[in-house]
Order: C-alpha cells, then structure tokens, then sequence
C-alpha cells in the first residue's frame, strides 16, 4: 500500500533502524558504529554538565541550610525558576546533538498574589524533574568523557606501550610480561569505547525523555488537544465537501427530476373540470412521451436516493447490529483487491470504537486498492483483553509514508482522538503493513 500525500510516493518507512533512527548493521560493523553526535554529546556535554550539576548541589545544600530561616523559601522559589529555565538548554543540546527531540513543558500559571505564584512554583513538578536531571547528569557526564576520550587514548598508549618502552629504554632489553598484556588491553579498551559512548548516549535519551519533558498529565491534554484539533479540522473539511456534494449533485439531480416531472405535466393536458366532456383516447406519440419521461423521472429518483444513502453514509458510518464481525466481511467484499480476512472478537467495543475500527479498515483498503499496485491482501481483527487490534497488509510495492497532508496522518489524528495508535511498516518495495492498537472501551 502506497500513500501518497502530493502525488509521489514515500522511500524510506519501514526500514529496519535502531533506536537512534540509524540503520541496523550486523556484528562489530553495529558495534562500531556511533554518531558524531553521540561523541560530541559526550566531550561538550561534560561543562554543561558541571555548571548544572553544581547549580543544582548548591541549590539543594543552600535550600537546606536556609529551611529554618526567613529566606528559605523565597530562595528556593527564585532557585527553582532558575533550575526550570535551565531545562531550555539541556533539551536543545540533546535535541542536536543526540536527535532526541523533547516536547518543552507548558509555562507555569500566574496566578494571581505573591504568596499564590510561590505556592505554585514550589509544588512544579517539572522544576523538581529538571533538578534531578542536573543532578544525575554530573556523573554521566564524567563517564561520557572517560568513554570518548580516556578510554581511546588509554588504549592507543598501551598498544603503542612496548614502543614507548623501547624509546625510553634503549638497548638490549628482555620483554615482560606487562609488553605482552598491555597490547591486547589495549585494543580491548579501543573497541570498547564505541559500545560504551553508544551506551552513555541512549542512557542520556532516557533520562532526557523522562525527566525534562511535560509531565504525564500535561502530555496527555497535549495530545488530547492535538486530537481534538485534527478532529475539528478533518470534520470541517467533512461538511464543506457534504455541502458541496449536496449543491453540485444531489441538488442538481432533484432540479432535473423537478423539471421532467413538469415536462409530464405538460404532455397531460390542462385540468379536466367536471363539467367538460370526457377526452377521447390520447394519441400513441403522446403516451409514449409520457411513460418515457416517467421512466425518466423514476431513474432520476432513484440515483438521488442512492446518492444520498452514500452522503448520509459517509457522514455517520455505521456499523451493522452485529458489530465488526458482519461488518468487515462485507466490506472485503467490495474491495477490488483479494483480501483474506480473519476475526477474533472475543469481546464487543464500544460503537465508537467500532466505528473507528471500521473506518480504519475501509480507508486502509481503499490506499490498497487506489496506490498498493498488490494482488492480495490481508485483514486481520482481534478484539480481547480490553484491546482491539486491526492489522491490514498487502503484497504491492510499498514506500506508504504517514506524513503530513497524507491520508495515514488522517486516520493516526482519528485514532488517537480515541488512544488508539498506528504503525506503518512499509520498506520499498514491500509488503506493507499496517497496525492499529486502540482500547475496546474509552
């Protein structure tokens, strides 16, 4: 399955990547390979590490000593401001350097009153967060810099050791055994500097995406707002079309029935009143004009009805009484594409949930059919535990990349309106696969 959100398709989802979005490589080739960076997170890392780390010990020490005073909490309150502006420049050198972008935490509130705005700086959990991370950044700074600079040069001197001792020491000589051990030391300490600068880095990823980024409540309005965003948009999108629909077809449709059935009306005659005499038989021109424009207007009625049905469809797609499971299967049936499909809905959701589950698959089957160029596909549903898993895959030529304008960005913004979640595994060339995770109740 192919999305194409301008016309050309995607080239690089689904490839197999690591946790830094480089590519996977097999043996020692992985084990060597680090990100320039990585090794420059760990060397420039090490002073701001020190002045953070020491901003925040005597942060602490000082908020210690001055509980008992009168200053204590004033200078806590000041010191806290500080430590939470300080989490600016941390994220933004773990964003460049490490390409782990971290979210900025919402802006305090203001309330109103000096005693109230303290009170609030006090209790700010992301202000306590970004002090434990000045605090655990300090060691792990010492360590990046041992790993991407003291282990290299501790191991390049003691393979070069036996060359070093024979410089100092000229003249006939009996090799020891430190000249034995110290080359294969040596090189151990240069091939572990790689894996451990590797290490440092994704442990400074974790404790950057924990600690400096919004709490987990201000994530989640902030996700439940970009949903609801999308859903206002995607539903005003909707309704322009619904009324463009309405007055370029269905409105044109009914204006032509309007006009045949006047045209009948016409080929009947005037009014007869009681009092006239009886018309003699019409002439076979006549009532052949008649029934063709009945048949007509019959025609013209029934594609209104039919085009209806589809807008009012599209508005509120509904799901049979049955649920998924009488749902889908007629769904695959209308897809052009072959598509076996396998259910195992132990539970029934919630009709929303049904509802996004079936529009998933319908708008998923459609990318297969429209882009995928495949000759089969697979539609799989499984509803148990409290989860509903829909997974949709096709053997065409991949490349499908939810990017922004794209239909696959459309459905992730409808699913997480109701914390569900997609994945798109599309390498090119195929297969494609496509998963969405959502909860069977909100």
């Amino acid at each position: 399955m192919t999305e194409r959100a301008d016309g050309a398709g995607g080239s690089t989802a689904g490839c197999t990547t690591d946790g830094t979005g480089r590519g996977a490589a097999p043996g020692w080739r992985r084990h060597l390979a680090v990100r320039g960076g990585d090794w420059a997170f760990a060397i420039l890392g090490l002073p701001v590490a020190l002045l953070g780390g020491l901003y925040a010990i005597a942060v602490l020490y000082a908020g210690v000593l001055l509980s008992l005073t009168v200053v204590g909490l004033p200078f806590v309150v000041l010191a806290l401001l500080g430590v939470r502006r300080l989490g600016a420049p941390q994220r933004w050198l773990v964003g460049r350097l490490l390409g782990e972008r971290i979210e900025p935490p919402a802006p305090l509130p203001r309330p109103a009153g000096v005693l109230a705005r303290g009170r609030v700086v006090l209790t700010d959990p992301v202000a306590w967060r970004v002090l434990l991370h000045l605090v655990l950044r300090l060691p792990l700074g010492v360590l990046g810099l041992a790993a991407a600079v003291l282990l290299p040069l501790g191991g390049g001197w003691l393979v070069g050791f036996p060359l070093w001792v024979r410089l100092l020491e000229p003249g006939p000589r009996a090799t020891g055994w430190p000249e034995f051990v110290a080359v294969p030391l040596g090189l151990v300490l240069l091939a572990s500097a790689p894996g451990a600068v590797r290490a440092l880095s994704g442990v400074n990823r974790r404790l950057a995406r924990v600690l400096l980024g919004p709490v987990r409540a201000q994530q989640r309005v902030r996700q439940l707002e970009n949903a609801r965003t999308g859903l206002i948009a995607a539903n005003t999108d909707r309704l322009r079309g619904l009324e463009r629909d309405l007055h370029d077809g269905t409105q044109a449709r009914l204006v032509a029935l309007a006009i045949t059935l006047a045209l009948a009306e016409d080929a009947l005659g005037p009014v007869r009143l009681p009092a006239d005499p009886a018309p003699g038989p019409g002439t076979p021109a006549d009532t052949d004009r008649l029934r063709a424009l009945v048949t007509r207007a019959r025609g013209q009625t029934d594609d209104t009805i039919a085009e209806l049905r589809l807008l009012t469809r599209g508005i509120h797609p509904v799901t049979p009484e049955g649920g998924l499971g009488e749902a889908l299967p007629g769904l695959t049936a209308t897809c052009p594409v072959p598509v076996d499909i396998r259910l195992d809905l132990r539970q029934r959701p919630e009709p929303a949930i049904e509802q996004a589950v079936y529009y998933c698959a319908a708008e998923l089957l459609t990318n297969i059919a429209k882009h995928s160029g495949g000759r089969s596909a697979e539609l799989a549903v499984r509803a148990a535990d409290g989860r509903v898993r829909l997974l949709v895959r096709d053997d065409g030529r991949g490349g499908a990349v939810p990017g922004s304008g794209s239909g696959l960005a459309g459905l992730a913004e409808r699913l997480a309106a109701v914390d569900g979640v997609l994945r798109v595994d599309s390498p090119p060339g195929g297969p494609t696969t496509v998963t969405a995770e959502l909860p069977a109740a909100l």
